[in-house]
């Protein structure tokens, strides 16, 4: 019923997105005169706002062609390494510069692609040999590749760690914290080389009996088989997974927009003030956001409800009773891998106090070698993408990256 609702509205509003798309480039192609007439300018901006908001599941290009590196700009290619029908490990190469640390960066499955953290990445990049793990919409993954559930999270991570060797710094961006940390908390258990120098985890539902907000609130007070009756779907006939059930990527957009509506209906009031009065730059940043923000996959099934039962709701990790294929998952296990986490003050969907749980857990790893960071002043997206990321997040990240990867070499063997 959710994908039939959903394009039934988008087959029932197309028509009216490309014709306010075809008068948005009729009206800016008028001679300057005209373009001018304050009614011109009103009509144009309102044209090209219905025209682009819509939800799309068209995967966006991460766009990185070059970063600065020192004084210079360096170039960067993106190749990818790996791949499995349900992500791609990418590696974001700077032919023209060696010797930075290796970073595996590992986004949220949440119902947009992992584009959504490239302000990250971007910024990652300038100082470091950049990894990360694109997953798939579940809407194009044939049934036949089979089931992706939170174990397969994890081995995905596992996988990635032991493709890229020993020396790499694993960074966990949002609801990955609990996988990351679980595979780590593995390696580390087998002794594997693969476990990582430091894993940093920013903003990631560790324990969310810790300051329980709105989100925490509805996952624990509904039965599991709500959210499998409510927002879980089948894929239609027309798409490469068909059949497959998934957590469809508009409803979690929905969700989101609906935490907060008044501040997305000032963004966009904002949005058509800029383009009636010309000013090109802030409304280009807003609509970049909100191209981005409403570019949506489908997340499988299994993996969702997993996450809402096992983290969400009876707080396996926390509680010590997590595992994968069975095995028991013991963050105390660590004890080569320098710990980090980031939190904002303001994060209305992973509270502070949730990521940074994850201290309390892992017993093996020296004081000396965790940290935690409160970023002030920012919500969850602050943690990792604006200026206060740039200016005051990515420089504590920088620093605990380096002085991890420099303890590790005093302690290697001759």
């Amino acid at each position: 019923m959710l994908y039939t609702a959903y394009e039934l509205q988008r087959r029932a509003g197309a028509p009216v997105a490309a014709a306010s798309e075809l008068t948005a480039r009729a009206l800016h192609a008028l001679p300057a005169p005209w373009a001018r007439v304050p009614a011109v300018r009103h009509l144009r901006a309102a044209c090209d706002i219905v025209a682009r908001v819509r939800p799309t599941h068209e995967r966006p290009a991460f766009g990185i062609d070059a970063v600065q590196v020192g004084d210079r700009m360096a170039d960067v290619h993106e190749n990818p390494l790996s791949r499995t029908p349900f992500a791609t490990l990418l590696h974001f190469a700077k032919p023209s510069v060696t010797g930075q640390p290796r970073v595996l960066v590992v986004g949220p499955m949440s119902g947009h692609f992992t584009t959504l953290i490239r302000p990250a990445i971007r910024t990652l990049l300038s100082d470091h040999d950049v990894h990360v793990l694109d997953w798939h919409n579940a809407r194009d993954i044939p049934v036949e590749d089979g089931r992706f559930g939170l174990d397969e999270y994890i081995e995905h991570v596992m996988d990635a760690l032991r493709y890229l060797g020993p020396d790499t710094h694993v960074v966990a961006v949002c609801q990955p914290a609990v996988p990351v940390l679980a595979a780590v908390a593995l390696l580390a258990a087998d002794d594997d080389p693969a476990q990582p120098r430091s894993v940093t985890l920013m903003a990631g539902p560790v324990d969310t009996r810790v300051n329980p907000n709105r989100v925490n609130t509805m996952a624990a007070t509904k039965p599991l088989d709500h959210f499998e009756r409510r927002v879980i779907d089948t894929v239609p006939a027309r798409y490469p997974g068909a059949g497959r059930r998934v957590y469809p990527g508009v409803v979690q957009l929905t969700a989101f927009m609906s935490m907060n509506p008044r501040r997305h209906l000032s963004a966009h009031a904002r949005l058509y003030r800029d383009l009636v009065s010309g000013n090109v730059e802030s409304a280009a940043a807003t609509r970049a956001f909100y191209d981005e923000y409403g570019a949506v996959m489908d997340v499988p099934a299994e993996f969702y409800l997993e996450t809402v039962g096992r983290i969400f709701q009876e707080h396996h990790l926390a509680t010590g009773r997590l595992t994968w294929r069975d095995r028991p998952v013991d963050p105390g296990a660590i004890t080569r891998t320098a710990l980090l986490t980031v939190e904002g003050a303001n994060d209305d969907i992973c509270s502070p106090g949730q990521t940074e749980a994850a201290h309390a857990l892992c017993t093996g790893i020296p004081e000396e070698r965790k940290q935690h960071h409160l970023q002030p002043g920012v919500g969850h997206y602050g943690v990792f993408s604006g200026s206060r990321w740039e200016a005051e997040v990515y420089p504590v990240l920088r620093s605990f990256i380096d002085r991890a990867r420099a303890e590790e070499e005093v302690a290697a063997p001759a």
